[in-house]
């Protein structure tokens, strides 16, 4: 997810609702798609999956149990190809999906997207993963499906090319921006088109045998607790007793007046770093400088 503008057309307890008013659907979900299993796939950073996870799983159990849908991510360092970003997937009945995704935005939000003290609604944006053969359902003859999804919802939803960059990748990014009513309602949208798809329905257990970093990827092995997975970067894999795994330091400095910059909002920032590398990175406290310097 990413703020609203930062990146244009794609490019690629827990209830923190606070300053967000409630996404109600403008209508009910037709007859036939009220049973109907369905599932959804979309991208968080891997600070964001990490929240939505929560300490031991308790974010997503809570999650789970609130909404009945199945909420699974991929491992860290699993990301979706071209983005630093993991795939998650939500199924189960549409309103139970509907229920874990506007929770799962929610708690995203609220937690890097908020100012504090903020009035407005923020606009901010979800990247969907949809089939190259499923886009045409939402697209349309001419664009009139998309046309009418996005004024029905007044978020922006954008489709992004396919990748060729990627060898097996047959996924594309459908990017909805707006406030978290109006992308509720763009995915609510989505969902009962996708849902009119035989093909789609049938892909929720397929893998994703995308190549990440030029290695192979053996696809994502979804698992009950909402991780799992059968790849991993081999230079992020345990290296045993291998001399490369020896614990080194090294101090850099920051400015003060810069080092927001590196913790980012709610510490957002350090946190995907130490994730993404696997390293400890420690901050010195406020005023605690470098000798001879104003850096931290």
């Amino acid at each position: 997810m990413a703020t609203e503008g930062a990146d244009s057309r794609f490019d690629g307890s827990e209830d923190g609702s606070q300053n967000q008013s409630p996404s109600p659907r403008k209508s009910p979900a037709p007859e036939d798609h009220e049973e109907k299993s369905i599932h959804i796939k979309f991208l968080l950073s891997n600070a964001e999956a990490g929240s939505i996870i929560g300490k031991g799983g308790s974010t997503i159990n809570d999650f789970q149990t609130q909404s009945g849908a199945r909420i699974q991510l991929s491992r860290n360092f699993e990301f979706f190809p071209g983005t630093s970003d993991r795939i998650v997937m939500v199924s189960g009945i549409v309103d139970d999906v509907l229920k874990a995704v506007d929770l799962i935005l929610t708690k995203v939000l609220d937690e890097f997207y908020v100012e504090e003290g903020g009035n407005e609604d923020p606009h901010f944006r979800v990247r969907l993963v949809v089939p190259n053969g499923s886009c045409g359902g939402i697209i349309g003859k001419g664009g009139s499906i998309i046309k009418s999804l996005i004024e029905d919802s007044q978020a922006n939803i954008k489709i992004s090319p396919l990748d060729t960059n990627f060898p097996g990748l047959y996924d594309r990014l459908v990017t909805v921006s707006g406030t978290l009513g109006e992308q509720m309602r763009g995915i609510e949208l989505i969902l009962f088109k996708l849902a009119e798809d035989p093909q789609y329905l049938q892909s929720v257990n397929a893998p994703f045998p995308y190549a990440v970093s030029g290695m192979p990827y053996n696809g994502v092995n979804y698992a009950p607790n909402g991780v799992g997975g059968k790849f991993q970067n081999p230079r992020f894999q345990n290296k045993g007793n291998q001399q490369e795994d020896r614990s080194n330091s090294v101090t850099i400095g920051v400015p003060d007046d810069r080092i927001g910059l590196v913790v980012g909002r709610g510490g957002r920032n350090v946190v995907e770093i130490s994730q993404l590398t696997g390293a400890r990175i420690k901050i010195s406290e406020r005023g605690d400088f470098m000798s001879g310097t104003s850096d931290r």
